[in-house]
């Protein structure tokens, strides 16, 4: 299959414009540009707020006047996530798209279908007027992966929709009703460096190839986290050995799984064989424990200068201590809806570098108690070696409605489209949706969307296949909104 094969056509054609344009998080100036421009060359009414989200509307097609207004709205930004033998600059290149079979991927990036193929869906809808449909507000927000800041900060007074159809949900058979909320962890601290002396010998110390992923959809999966994993090395390492460290870094963005951690250690000539034998069993012992999962998993070890210079040994096991007891993963699980994750954090970043370190982390929950708890675990972990920790960007979770009017038609469109009944539930994940909802109160909210495999890694793939159901379906709701009451 070519490119110029997959259907529908202007979908594929507006998601690989997108995709040619840089748009990390808080760099989407160029992308806010290209729909504003594509909202005047429509010739629709376009705006632009003080943060940059945008908003287009088309006017109801004929006979359709009498309809609730209906919000689409998608998300701008994307996660920018490469593999290390990839050479890329995310702020210049535009994502380089493969297609395998029944797949879109990247060629070693993230591929940006999440959301691009929700955005490039609304802008199909915009440009095709042989659709019935009733007035439709298209909302296109920034910021949506770091903070959900465009969101956040939307002026709500360009909006005036009774629906809201948010095209942010990865499942093909699902239909989001409600959402996690969430709560960024994140600390800085200091620590004395002192002389290493002649004794010492370096090494590189790398954990590679884990599968990572976005940190709320996939947290339940098992997953491991190599910022975890390189403290539990380091922790070990220390009850055996004379290691210290010179530096650490690991993960990278907060709502990723951190696939890679890299620590630069000294160890005691006199220990050299006794290290190397720790580190090959090490990762014998983590490859039988992941097997089913981290099936690349590698830790890798290589020899470096000497620096003279290391952490405090003391600290450096406070510092192992505190990250060990930090939790990690699935927190809780929804005691009300079977297979849920209620609460759950991710120790997104590890940075030690020149005296200072960082913590990066991201809780999530449906609960806005146990997102306060498992907030409250991690940073207790970090204050107890004396970090400054600041939380916020927290944001709200979406309370699922079962009686919704739009969720009562699109079930009954999808047993017509698909022969079955969809999936409908809630999310570990942050979705704009709880955050708008709260701007404007009463409205009616879902969640849909293509299948889109390993979002936030060089791995995220699109079912192409499920794209023109997912399109299909759109359109149809778009012309069976009930007349108003």
């Amino acid at each position: 299959m070519e490119w110029k094969d997959l259907q529908p056509h202007s979908l594929w054609d507006y998601f690989a414009r997108l995709n040619a344009i840089p748009r990390a998080s808080k760099k989407e100036a160029a992308a806010i540009e290209f729909i504003l421009q594509f909202g005047k060359q429509l010739k629709l009414p376009t705006q632009r707020d003080a943060v940059g989200n945008v908003v287009i509307k088309k006017p109801a097609s004929k006979g359709m006047e009498n309809r609730p207004t209906v919000i689409l709205q998608s998300h701008l930004d994307m996660v920018h996530q490469k593999n290390n033998d990839t050479i890329f600059d995310f702020d210049t290149q535009g994502i380089e798209m493969i297609i395998e079979g029944d797949w879109v991927k990247a060629n070693g990036t993230t591929l940006g279908a999440d959301n691009g193929i929700g955005v490039a869906a609304i802008m199909s809808v915009l440009a095709d007027n042989t659709l019935t449909h009733p007035a439709i507000e298209a909302l296109f927000t920034i910021d949506e992966e770091t903070g959900m800041t465009g969101a956040s900060q939307l002026d709500a007074s360009m909006l005036s929709g009774d629906i809201l159809l948010n095209l942010d949900t990865e499942e093909e058979d699902a239909f989001t009703i409600g959402c996690a909320g969430g709560l960024d962890t994140n600390s800085e601290g200091a620590y004395k460096e002192v002389a290493a002396g002649d004794g010492f010998l370096s090494y590189i110390l790398k954990i590679t190839g884990l599968s990572g992923g976005h940190s709320g959809m996939d947290i339940h999966k098992g997953r491991a986290n190599a910022n975890k994993l390189m403290n539990r090395l380091l922790y070990k390492a220390q009850t055996m050995l004379d290691i210290q460290l010179v530096s650490l870094d690991g993960g990278s963005l907060r709502n990723a799984i951190p696939r890679e951690s890299t620590a630069h250690v000294l160890i005691s000539k006199s220990e050299e064989s006794e290290f190397l034998d720790f580190i090959s069993q090490f990762e014998k012992t983590l490859k039988e424990e992941y097997q089913h999962i981290e099936t690349e998993l590698a830790v890798k070890l290589s020899k470096a200068e000497n620096p003279g210079i290391m952490m405090e040994p003391g600290y450096f096991k406070q510092l192992t201590r505190a990250l060990y007891a930090m939790p990690d993963g699935v927190y809780r699980m929804s005691p009300e809806i079977e297979g849920l994750v209620e609460a759950s954090t991710n120790l997104a970043r590890v940075l030690v570098k020149d005296g200072s370190f960082i913590t990066q982390s991201l809780q999530r929950s449906s609960v806005e108690s146990t997102k306060e708890d498992v907030a409250f675990a991690v940073r207790a972990s970090l204050e107890s070696i004396g970090c400054t920790v600041n939380q916020a960007g927290g944001y709200p979770g979406w309370k699922p409605n079962v009686n919704s009017t739009i969720l009562e038609v699109m079930t009954r469109l999808f047993k017509e489209q698909y022969g079955k009944e969809p999936e409908i539930g809630a999310v570990h994940a942050g979705l704009e949706c709880g955050i708008l909802g709260a701007h404007l109160p009463g409205l009616d909210m879902i969640s849909f969307g293509p299948t889109i495999l390993d979002a936030h890694s060089p791995k995220e793939r699109v079912q192409i296949s499920t794209v023109s159901r997912f399109y299909q379906l759109l359109t149809n709701t778009l012309k069976e909104i009930p007349a108003k009451g």
